[in-house]
């Protein structure tokens, strides 16, 4: 089992910062894909930001410029600095870690999300 673990969530005003950390715990063989979504109250979880094993990133439009996704191969852990935060980001953080346990068996693991609330 790979278990993901988020924390850095909180309430922060318009215009603030925050930084949502992903810890992987367990046995990986290869950590290929590491990504970060949201989901707000109503809606669909979505795509923000993803990071390959070659550091390849994708971000969505909305924070494209405010968000950057980074990672730390050697933790296998996973950052997102979110700046300029607005009340629209308001949603629970899940991360999403895909890769290999072991050379044969795949994983797609989801961390169990943490809050960020902005206020106006």
């Amino acid at each position: 089992q790979v278990q993901l673990v988020e924390s850095g969530g909180g309430l922060v005003q318009a215009g603030g910062f925050l930084r949502l950390s992903c810890a992987t715990s367990g046995s990986i063989f290869r950590l290929e894909f590491m990504g970060w979504y949201r989901q707000a109250p109503g809606k669909e979880r979505e795509t923000d930001a993803t990071i390959t094993n070659s550091g390849t990133t994708t971000y969505a439009d909305s924070v494209k410029g405010r968000f950057t996704i980074s990672r730390d191969n050697g933790k296998n852990t996973m950052y997102l600095q979110m700046n300029t935060l607005k009340p629209e980001d308001t949603a629970v953080y899940y991360c999403n870690a895909r890769g290999l346990r072991t050379s044969v068996f795949r994983f797609n693991s989801w961390g169990q999300g943490t809050q960020v609330t902005v206020s106006s």
